[in-house]
């Protein structure tokens, strides 16, 4: 059983991770969703309009417009849903598993090969969905989200389908497709090409292959990881753009015309980023890519790609 001092250590590196965390996380997905067309658009009415939304163009300029645009608070929105589910997720270690795993940090999903590690991944994606989409979707609106009021936060963060139909989330079009293609890459084709050039590595973890292992065969595994940024960035830019387009019962409706309540703006009057209109919706996984680049070129699918190369390079160490 945990002692007391375990518990308040636990609870502390939960809070330090979320104070480092959030603020890093949001404003990375800001910087994704930010819709920034190349030229003019089309109206409703068919008339040409220039582009009037901000322009932003690196990670850590998005980073100081946050700041500078809504503080602090700002750079934390999206924090109640993220500190939701990972207490949820430590309750659930303190409860399952052993002290042991809990002081050590050993806990990983269950190894049981290529294609029940796809399930459970697909599993947890799919458990944890709702949460994603909230929280792409509280750090991409403009208004000010009450803290502790989750009624008015679900009104202004979905529209009344989504709230008279919530399940219509998991339909979301595309949503599903690129989670699962992103897992399915990960597992089976970074994990396979591990087995394949480290089995030393991938058969015992605690292997020390910087002494052990070819240089020539850990070079070439390296590149392999660092060139599946070039995949994955593009599968977790079209993520966030999908998670936050809402869905309407009908497409005449638009994400004004369905607020129940005149919720608060945060900041000043001035959107720290802009967001593509519901009317003219991705309808799946290829058409928001197709989008993209054609709205807004191909650099946009390749936004703050240096944080997915570093994902790609712990994960396929660790």
């Amino acid at each position: 059983m945990l002692s007391l001092l375990d518990i308040i250590l636990l609870l502390a590196s939960l809070a330090i991770s979320l104070a480092l965390l959030v603020p890093l996380t949001g404003t990375l997905v800001r910087f994704r969703a930010n819709y920034n067309p190349k030229g003019l658009q089309l109206d409703p009415e068919g008339d040409a309009q220039p582009h009037t939304g901000p322009v932003i163009t690196s990670f850590f300029a998005m980073l100081k417009r946050v700041h500078d645009i809504e503080g602090w608070l700002g750079l934390y929105k999206g924090l109640m849903p993220s500190l939701i589910s990972s207490l949820i997720v430590t309750v659930f270690l303190i409860i399952f598993l052993n002290d042991s795993n809990l002081r050590h940090g050993t806990y990983t999903a269950p190894s049981a090969g290529v294609f029940g590690t796809l399930m459970y991944s697909i599993f947890a994606m799919l458990l944890s969905l709702p949460q994603t989409i909230i929280t792409d979707r509280a750090i991409t609106t403009p208004h000010k989200l009450p803290w502790l009021d989750a009624a008015n936060s679900c009104r202004i963060l979905f529209t009344p389908t989504e709230r008279s139909r919530p399940w219509i989330l998991y339909l979301t079009p595309g949503l599903l497709a690129v989670q699962v293609a992103h897992i399915a890459y990960v597992v089976l084709v970074l994990r396979s090409i591990r087995q394949l050039i480290l089995p030393e590595l991938a058969n015992n973890p605690g292997f020390s292959i910087w002494q052990d292992v070819s240089s020539v065969r850990l070079s070439i595994f390296f590149i392999l990881a660092l060139a599946s940024t070039a995949v994955l960035a593009p599968l977790e830019v079209i993520s966030i753009r999908l998670a936050i387009q809402r869905n309407h019962a009908s497409p005449e409706y638009n994400s004004v015309s369905q607020e129940d309540s005149n919720p608060e703006y945060s900041g000043t009057d001035e959107d720290v980023i802009g967001l593509r209109t519901d009317r003219a919706p991705y309808t799946g996984l290829i058409d928001c890519g197709k989008r993209i680049i054609e709205e807004e070129g191909w650099s946009a699918l390749y936004r703050a790609w240096w944080l997915t190369m570093l994902g790609c390079v712990s994960g396929a160490f660790s």
